[in-house]
């Protein structure tokens, strides 16, 4: 399965434009795929010299332009705008077309995972009054979609303080997750996964975001399709998520350990390896259109997996949810900013 995603992961803006070698789901299943297949996971290599690239035809020298497109600005500016957003436990760039972010940072330690300030039973999920009221994602979206709102930085994180466990529930941190199998699930047992990296090292970041990736339709053409929820629909529903680890050594300019992750969201058995979810980082970069870690030097990179075992703990969600203290309610005013 996992390797049809790295596949997919690392094909899509691939130079060659060579075709993904195999279907991450096929049309009527709504389970992730347990099929291995071995195919190649960076851009193939071209079997025929590349044609020169073609000098740009702009010059260079400054001419006496008779319009002036920049004009536009003095009306406004288009965007994107990705709405860069802190709050105590998180930092995020929000996607306005999507409704989703595209990507959350956090950073756990073992002494901020130690602490207990924050109380589950006093956070609920609140809208993002940062975003512009237009472009949030709204909590009545969600209502009977059959999809959970699903943390891409978990509140088990943050509960060092009880504004930085509220943090967490803002829909900003939100995406439409399938719920049993997964939210409930698999992706939990790698959030724990996460957190237990605090064992073995002393600094642990994590970026988490959405993918929407391609799969191979019946005519045998690739093609991004994805649902969308709300009323009216605006609110997407990602066809993949990652995760992208930075697990440091805790020594200035020392050691990180790297590791990224890619998943489908869709239920995944627990008996499937963590490490069949293993994808490049720069496969997730030429997916997402972010970059990760472009000011870390290689001599500093170690591969976390060859450091530690990368496995699942399999925990039940109703004693997860009970270490937490209980199920956040919902609560339906906004709150004021908390940037």
């Amino acid at each position: 399965m996992s390797k049809t995603t790295i596949a997919i992961v690392a094909s899509v803006s691939a130079l060659t434009g060579a075709a993904v070698t195999a279907a991450l789901f096929s049309p009527r299943e709504r389970t992730a795929s347990t099929t291995a297949i071995t195919s190649i996971i960076s851009s193939p290599t071209p079997t025929t010299p590349l044609a020169p690239v073609p000098q740009s035809p702009l010059s260079t020298r400054p001419i006496s332009a008779p319009v002036d497109p920049a004009g536009l600005f003095q009306y406004g500016f288009p965007g994107p705008v990705s709405d860069l957003h802190p709050t105590p436990s998180t930092t995020s760039a929000f996607d306005r077309r999507t409704r989703n972010p595209h990507w959350v940072a956090e950073h756990i330690t073992p002494t901020s995972l130690s602490m207990a300030g924050g109380d589950r039973r006093h956070s609920y999920f609140v809208e993002d009054a940062t975003i512009p009221q237009k472009f949030r994602a709204k909590l009545q979206d969600y209502h009977r979609s059959g999809y959970d709102r699903g943390h891409q930085v978990p509140a088990a994180d943050a509960k060092w303080a009880q504004e930085a466990m509220d943090s967490t529930f803002l829909l900003s941190n939100m995406c439409p997750q399938v719920g049993d199998g997964f939210n409930r699930d698999y992706w939990a047992h790698l959030e724990d996964f996460c957190r237990r990296l605090t064992h073995d090292f002393p600094s642990v970041r994590i970026v988490t975001g959405p993918l929407y990736l391609p799969r191979r339709e019946s005519d045998g053409k690739y093609r991004v399709s994805y649902e969308v929820i709300g009323n009216p629909p605006n609110v997407a529903v990602p066809t993949h998520f990652y995760k992208v680890i930075f697990a440091e050594d805790g020594k200035t300019g020392g050691n990180v350990s790297l590791a990224a992750f890619v998943l489908p969201n869709a239920p995944i058995a627990n008996d499937k390896p963590l490490t069949d979810f293993l994808a490049p980082i720069e496969a997730i970069e030429r997916a997402s259109g972010l970059e990760f870690a472009s000011k870390l030097p290689q001599q500093r990179r170690l591969k976390l997996c060859d450091q530690i075992k990368c496995s699942i703990l399999v925990r039940e969600y109703a004693d997860r949810q009970r270490n937490l203290l209980g199920r956040a309610p919902e609560r339906t005013a906004l709150p004021a900013s908390t940037s």
